[in-house]
């Protein structure tokens, strides 16, 4: 009887890690992609963003078009990558995710309400990420019973 519950609670540890895993990477991508659809709308400036004078960081709409679009790709990559829960991609999708929130921060007042929804997308991110402990492995994609 032991045994039955010890391997439940196993299997529901593995189902936990598993779903936090594809949230974050599914999160991440979709953060990704906003990104970059950020980053194109910014070097090509559209006239979606607001001009705000006397604001502290004060940067080009295109260099902040190039930065939103490089964290994207980024973003989307590691993103591939945690669908294969990789740690590498656990660790680095915590680093671009925190980076997206600083990149968002900065823009503000270019586009205050889109970086406010990235600044909770990547923070959803992070939480998935840092949720999962190591003794929690899983490999999610695995048909059961084959060997690699």
């Amino acid at each position: 009887m032991t045994a039955t519950h010890t391997t439940h609670r196993s299997t529901a540890k593995q189902d936990w890690a598993a779903g936090t895993m594809v949230f974050a990477a599914v999160m991440l991508m979709i953060a990704g992609l906003l990104d970059i659809f950020r980053g194109i709308m910014a070097i090509a400036e559209d006239d979606v963003f607001v001009t705000t004078r006397n604001y502290v960081f004060q940067f080009d709409l295109t260099s902040w078009g190039w930065i939103h679009l490089a964290l994207g790709a980024i973003g989307v990559l590691v993103s591939l990558g945690l669908f294969r829960a990789a740690t590498w991609a656990r660790v680095s999708g915590v680093a671009i995710a925190g980076l997206i929130i600083i990149a968002n921060f900065l823009s503000l007042p270019y586009y205050p309400v889109w970086s406010v929804v990235m600044i909770a997308f990547s923070g959803f991110v992070i939480w998935a990420l840092c949720t999962v402990r190591r003794d929690d492995s899983f490999e999610p994609f695995e048909s059961p019973g084959r060997d690699i």
